[in-house]
């Protein structure tokens, strides 16, 4: 059983939960494994923003307003979400190789039957397949990172994992608009399936089982109790709480990008994606550097520094706005300051969150991804569904989002 922990102590274990040196008994983080973990985490988000160009073009050919096409989206994402939730015990119990190729398998059938599909339920029903198969595949990556490393290490693998979810909705647009105009929408489907295969394929030659500790029973009841003792265990919960709230922030703004550039602003859709893709090097900057400077700072100084750069990020955007100060060059100021602090806070809040609980590793990173999914899916409803214009809705929800984050790291970082 978890030990509950006070608030000091939880502290303590939080900062210390990343030493300088890595445990030179684990592997060593090459290129080819770090390559097909940054792709199981990052397959799923590749999934989705591949389609965003495709949108209208689904729309046309399926006879549906452009509008019904975010079933698709919102139905994609409530299955990934649940389905961590049981990714997670199951590969605790049945290790993760038969979880992550069983999980493939489920997406490739799902990603084939998109491609196929002629009406839209039929194409929402093959995303809820996609999610349940390829959400094992995001929740496992860090389990699987969990397995192989710890302290510093660790972190820094989670880094370049961090990365490269966030670069997938960076460039994928610009993939997902070329292959629309190229060979039309039922392209993206064949892409992605075709991504998973190979994924699936370096998996099995170079990974393969990780998990080699005691596998846990596969109960219901112990499976809740597992949950409930990680959600009041502040080593677990103050972390990766964290990650969820900041996440909304990165999804808010990925919703709300589109309306605030090409609407508000008269960008093309090129110049959006490239707006896009180039988000993806502020975030490996902060990601890269943040193990290097926790080595010397401590986890806690810099997941608490990231958190007062995003908090910074947005209430800037939300103040210029404000005040009618607003041009691209603000937007794009704000949104890097924004996105520079959740570089620096996600990647060593994740490692802090898993690091304590090494035998279930499955488990807490299933929980961390329901959390992060949820904080996505809040951040994109928060950033679209009030009578605010995009702006606005934007810089509120990315201040209030990292101004709660630092409200709940805070008080444990400083104890």
């Amino acid at each position: 059983m978890m030990t509950k922990i006070s608030l000091s102590s939880g502290a303590e274990a939080l900062d210390t939960a990343i030493p300088p040196r890595a445990d030179t008994s684990r592997p060593h983080a090459s290129g080819v494994l770090l390559a097909i973990l940054a792709t199981l985490a990052a397959l799923g988000t590749l999934a989705t923003n591949i389609l965003l160009p495709s949108l209208p073009s689904i729309a046309r050919d399926l006879g549906i307003p452009t509008s019904a096409t975010g079933a698709m989206v919102s139905a994609f994402f409530a299955t990934f979400a649940v389905g961590q939730l049981a990714v997670g015990p199951l590969s605790d119990r049945f290790g993760r190789r038969s979880i992550v190729l069983g999980g493939l398998a489920v997406f490739l059938v799902g990603s084939l039957a998109c491609a196929l599909a002629t009406t839209l339920p039929l194409l929402v029903a093959g995303r809820v397949v996609q999610a349940l198969g390829v959400c094992a595949a995001s929740v496992l990556s860090r389990a699987i990172a969990r397995d192989l490393f710890e302290g510093a290490a660790l972190g820094r693998v989670l880094a370049f994992t961090m990365v490269a979810m966030a670069a997938a909705p960076g460039f994928s647009p610009l993939l997902g608009g070329a292959l629309d105009q190229t060979f039309g929408w039922r392209s993206a489907f064949v892409a992605v399936a075709l991504f998973g295969l190979a994924v699936a394929a370096a998996y099995a030659l170079f990974i393969g089982e990780t998990h080699h500790s005691a596998r846990t029973a596969l109960d219901a009841r112990a499976t809740a109790l597992g949950y409930a003792q990680l959600i009041t265990d502040r080593r677990f919960i103050v972390p990766a709480a964290t990650t969820g709230l900041i996440t909304s922030g990165l999804f808010a703004m990925f919703t709300a990008s589109p309306a605030v550039l090409m609407d508000g602003l008269g960008l093309s859709s090129l110049e959006l994606g490239l707006f896009f893709a180039g988000t993806v090097f502020v975030v490996f900057g902060a990601g890269m550097g943040a193990p290097r400077l926790a080595a010397r700072w401590g986890a806690l100084r810099v997941v608490t520094t990231g958190l007062v750069l995003a908090f910074a990020g947005g209430a800037l955007l939300t103040g210029l706005v404000r005040f009618g100060a607003f041009s691209l060059p603000v937007y794009l100021l704000t949104v890097s300051v924004f996105l520079f602090g959740m570089g620096l806070t996600n990647p060593l809040a994740t490692s802090l969150a898993l690091s304590p609980f090494g035998a279930r590793a499955g488990l807490a990173s299933a929980l961390i991804g329901f959390l992060q999914m949820a904080g996505a899916t809040a951040g994109a409803v928060a950033a679209t569904a009030t009578s605010l214009p995009p702006v606005m809705a934007l810089g509120w929800t990315l201040t209030l989002a990292s101004a709660a984050a630092l409200a709940l790291f805070t008080p444990t970082a400083r104890r």
